[in-house]
This record gives structure tokens, C-alpha cells and sequence, in this order.
């Protein structure tokens, strides 16, 4: 290391975002000790190859990465601080989700939150079912708090639940064990109910009210949950399933072999040929034999290509020992079925066929 490369602790606190009061700090614990100190005045110096390891200390302590942990991250390879990172945004989630539940209780102790519109009243168990169902069609992206959520739709004598995530859509119809008071919709924060979901599903009849900015879940015997609801319009799915086109080709499949055989498939895609009184899962291309199963099939035979984790997910979800697949052709989505529970539906979306059939 030559003169050259040594700065100033002024100039690689410019250089690193670092305050001098916050090097000084962090060279007396340890984590960032300066390259060189002068004997006489004290003065410190960095080197430049420091500048990555103090903007990468900077932004740990931007998320409240507490110091042990940020040593840590700075010391192991990179599989394990990844590993720590993910474990350190796990606890501020978990931690902000338990503020948010104790802050909504305190509002309402505090007479801040009356008693708001019943638009449900729902077993507990039948709600948690669904709501764990239709979220595994949620996604999280940047920009789209929307494909997080989950839409909820009373009405009548039903409870629509809704979720996607552009490339599958997946809905449930509960018919509630008391009608709504009036008619509501709104995307509730799929974190938020997935996080109350146990609890839901020890209640044996949960009241659902719709409250401003959020909806409580009140479970008699327990703490209420408090969700909160997400302003983003949400895709109609009336609209979307209205446009789908005619069916050509309905099969029921049984679903655990089904599953396994997507587990142990080779490869990020999927290809389903439905003919006769079968149904194959193989590889685009034919490069690996497949595996065929037994099905009932009526309409013309057909090759759909998916993702893997487009179709898994969405087979994963129905109920009951076989799944129902309704075709409209290669490049249309096709609709999951529960062979024994018509309520939950899924559309899975295919992918583009190199060689359509």
C-alpha cells in the first residue's frame, strides 16, 4: 500500500456516506479501524480498498442491523451473509407486523376504532383454509403493493376471495354462516392475513368488519386481528374470467401423482399433452420421456407448455384427490379445478409453444 492510496478521514467520509463522528465510532468498535494512524497527531487515514466494506457497513446500518450482526455480514462469504441479511429483514417483518396488531389494539381500547361494517360472518377454519389457498397466487413485486393482496368481495349470501399474480389467478366463493350487512370490495394486505391466519383457524365463527383503511378480523375468545387494506385498484376477475375463451378439452386428473411428477420433472418447464384417456407430463422438445397417467378426457387432444412454478402452485391448491383442467388451446390459459370443490379456481398461464400442436 502506497501514500497514495491513503485518504483522509475527512475525504472517505465523502467517499463512503459515513460521518467522521460515525468513523470514529465504528474504528473504537472494531469494525472499521483506519489503515494508518499517525503516532504524533492521531490523525487517521483510510485506504481506498476500504471505501466497498464502509458503504456496505453504511447501508446494514440504514436497515438497524445491530453491530454483531453487521460484523457478521462483513465477515462471512457471500451464501451466508446472504443468509443473515434474510434473517434480519424476517425479524423487522415479523416485528413491524406485531407493532402494527399492538398499535391497531391500543386504537380500539383507546375508543379510536369502533365496531365497523359486518360484511361476514365466517367458520374459522373454512376461512383460513381459503385464505392460505388463494394466496399462494400472490406475488411481491416493486411498485405493485396490489399483487400482494388479496381481494374480498361480500355480497349476498357469498365471499369472493381473489388473488394473483399475473400469471395465475386463483379465486374461492365461501358462502358465509351470516350474510353480509351490504355490499363491499377491497384488497386486504396478504402478509397481514396470512400472519392471522392460525389464529382464524382455531376460532369457530369469525366476524369480518370493514373499517377505514383496513378490515378486523374479531375472533371471539382471542385478540382480534387488525388487516390492512391496500389502495391500488385490482384487477376485475368477472372481467377476466368472462373473456377467456370456449373450452375445447376438459380432463380430471388424479393430483398427488400428478404433483410427484412435476417434483422429480427435469428443468424450469413443463409440457402436458392431453389425449385419449391420458394425460403426459414431459419435457419441451421431447427431450425427456415423460410420465402418463390415466385420465378422463373429452374435446380434442392438446400440448401446453408451462413454467413449473406457474403449474405446481396452482395444482398444489385444489382439494380433493383430483384436479379438473379445463383447455381452450395452447397459448390460453387453462383453469384448475377441484374435482370435488367447485370453489376454488385457478388459472394457470402457459407459456409460448416453439412447435404449437
Amino acid at each position: 500500500m502506497t501514500r497514495s492510496d491513503l485518504m483522509p478521514i475527512g475525504a472517505f467520509a465523502r467517499r463512503t456516506g459515513l460521518t467522521s463522528s460515525a468513523l470514529r465510532f465504528y474504528a473504537d468498535s472494531g469494525l472499521l479501524p483506519p489503515a494508518e494512524v499517525d503516532p504524533v497527531t492521531g490523525y487517521r487515514h483510510y485506504a481506498t480498498a476500504q471505501v466497498e466494506r464502509a458503504r456496505t457497513l453504511r447501508r446494514l446500518r440504514e436497515i438497524a442491523m445491530p453491530l454483531a450482526g453487521v460484523e457478521a455480514v462483513l465477515d462471512a462469504g457471500p451464501e451466508e451473509a446472504a443468509r443473515l441479511l434474510d434473517a434480519h429483514l424476517a425479524r423487522i417483518e415479523e416485528d413491524a407486523a406485531t407493532a402494527r396488531q399492538k398499535a391497531a389494539a391500543v386504537r380500539s381500547a383507546l375508543g379510536g376504532d369502533r365496531a365497523g361494517l359486518l360484511i361476514a360472518t365466517v367458520k374459522g377454519p373454512v376461512l383460513a383454509d381459503a385464505v392460505e389457498q388463494v394466496l399462494t397466487a400472490t406475488a411481491h413485486e416493486p411498485g405493485m403493493t396490489v399483487l400482494g393482496g388479496l381481494h374480498v368481495e361480500a355480497g349476498g349470501e357469498a365471499l369472493a376471495l381473489t388473488a394473483t399474480d399475473r400469471y395465475r389467478l386463483s379465486t374461492r366463493t365461501l358462502a358465509p354462516a351470516r350474510p353480509a350487512e351490504q355490499s363491499w370490495s377491497g384488497t386486504v394486505d396478504g402478509d397481514d392475513l396470512r400472519a392471522a391466519a392460525p389464529e382464524v383457524r382455531r376460532t369457530p365463527l369469525v366476524r369480518v368488519e370493514v373499517v377505514p383503511h383496513g378490515i378486523w378480523l374479531r375472533l371471539p375468545g382471542r385478540e382480534d386481528r387488525h388487516c390492512r387494506t391496500l389502495p391500488e385498484q385490482f384487477p376485475d376477475r368477472r372481467q377476466l374470467l368472462a373473456s377467456l375463451g370456449e373450452v375445447t378439452t376438459h380432463a380430471t386428473v388424479p393430483k398427488e401423482p400428478l404433483l410427484c411428477a412435476l417434483e422429480e420433472h427435469p428443468g424450469d418447464h413443463v409440457t402436458l399433452r392431453v389425449s385419449g384417456h391420458e394425460v403426459t407430463v414431459g419435457t419441451p422438445g421431447d427431450q425427456h420421456p415423460g410420465t402418463t397417467f390415466a385420465a378422463t378426457v373429452r374435446g380434442e387432444p392438446l400440448e401446453i407448455r408451462f413454467a413449473t412454478t406457474t403449474l405446481y402452485p396452482a395444482l398444489s391448491t385444489a382439494i380433493g384427490p383430483d384436479v379438473m383442467l379445463d383447455l381452450r388451446g395452447h397459448d390460453q390459459p387453462v383453469t384448475l379445478r377441484s374435482a370435488d370443490r367447485g370453489d376454488l379456481t385457478t388459472l394457470a398461464m402457459p407459456v409460448a409453444l416453439d412447435h404449437p400442436a
